[in-house]
């Protein structure tokens, strides 16, 4: 199991859908954060892409020098970029950073912002050119020097003279629930996510790819992206996840939808699909709440309850063949400790002893002391 966590580069704060208690995305807040997560001994950080984001490259070349473990899963966009210079950054930043780059593979989902960047294809052209320009990605990156004539792309001589650390490229993650986005999956992904719906439909997306990849002679891992709102009791995770769109108001939930409502992404259908826009029925599957969804786009979803019950979501998502668990929390600096301290015990090793100790060897007590002089006691 690998748990991973997030930086907010599209604003962080208490409360959904409000400046109240939101707080600036900053080069030091988003080191506090990187820094939490490495510590407490979470595998990597998702940086979110888009127009409302700051640029994940940019961010995770200035984090990664603040960091020593934690890993970047850091975006590409096809369309946007030539394949043949993103394998070079890439290769460059999985250098500098000791081996620690992963790539989350985007195809993009708001024709709107499509648009603007200067991408007009529809979401079948999309997959034809992501299949593309990941063929050529991959075979830079791995030494060659390649010639490629396809639909929409053509290189001649294309190649990347620094080699990454990990070989044969960084791993490949990827998300999408189309039947095109399966597709490519199985043909060219390391890592395949999905966003926090229900295990029924979690497991029938995992054996539409699973089968699919087998027909290549292929094995695909799994991923799957949630937000946790965990407490040390059911009723106060309830009252959080409560409290986290309390400031939202209908006019603010209507809005949303109606942005959301342009997409071309089949996830994102799919994750408005879960609440409706409605405020009254959020909780789609036990524990699994899509209040985030009102407002927020891609990941909608929270597991939501004690650490037990949290603890044992997560167990029926790993059943399924889940290996990889991308987390977020508001305020996303306070929420890796809490999700570290309460869950991380309750997970399989190593992560209960990053909750006893971090990555650091400890000589002292652990906790404050007690009058001057008393250890404090162990947690039973």
């Amino acid at each position: 199991m690998k748990v991973f966590w997030f930086l907010p580069t599209h604003g962080d704060g208490r409360f959904l859908g409000t400046t109240r208690g939101a707080r600036p995305v900053s080069l030091p807040y988003l080191k506090q954060v990187a820094q939490a997560a490495d510590h407490l001994g979470y595998h990597g950080v998702l940086i979110p892409t888009g127009r409302s984001c700051e640029d994940s490259w940019v961010v995770a070349s200035a984090l990664a020098g603040s960091t020593e473990r934690l890993r970047f899963l850091v975006a590409i966009r096809p369309g946007i970029i030539s394949p043949t210079v993103s394998a070079r950054m890439a290769a460059t930043l999985d250098r500098l950073s000791g081996g620690r780059l992963l790539i989350n593979v985007v195809t993009g989902g708001d024709p709107d912002e499509n648009r603007g960047d200067g991408i007009h294809l529809d979401h079948a052209e999309r997959y034809a050119v992501t299949r593309e320009f990941l063929q050529i990605w991959r075979r830079v990156l791995q030494g060659e020097a390649v010639d490629f004539e396809g639909d929409h792309l053509h290189v001649r001589n294309a190649k990347a003279l620094y080699p990454p650390i990990q070989q044969p490229y960084p791993p490949l993650y990827f998300g999408g629930s189309s039947p095109e986005a399966h597709e490519l999956a199985a043909e060219q992904i390391d890592v395949y996510l999905t966003w926090g719906e229900p295990p029924r439909a979690v497991a029938e997306k995992i054996a539409d790819v699973r089968t699919r990849a087998a027909a290549r002679g292929r094995t695909v891992q799994f991923g799957i992206r949630l937000h946790v709102i965990v407490r040390e009791t059911t009723e106060e995770a309830w009252r959080a996840a409560d409290a986290l769109i309390a400031n939202v108001s209908d006019a603010t939930i209507a809005s949303a939808q109606k942005s959301f409502a342009r997409f071309d992404s089949e996830g994102q259908r799919r994750m408005a699909a879960l609440h409706g826009g409605r405020r009254d029925a959020l909780e789609v599957s036990p524990n699994l709440w899509a209040g985030v969804g009102l407002v927020r786009g891609g990941a909608g979803t929270a597991l939501v309850g004690d650490p037990q019950q949290v603890a044992e979501r997560i167990r029926e998502y790993a059943e399924l063949g889940i290996e990889n668990f991308i987390f977020s929390g508001y305020p996303h600096l306070e929420e890796a400790y809490r999700v570290a301290e309460l869950l991380f015990p309750l997970l399989p090793e190593p992560y209960p002893s990053y909750a006893r100790h971090g990555h650091i060897n400890l000589t002292g007590p652990f906790g404050e002391m007690i009058a001057n002089d008393i250890l404090p006691a162990a947690a039973s």
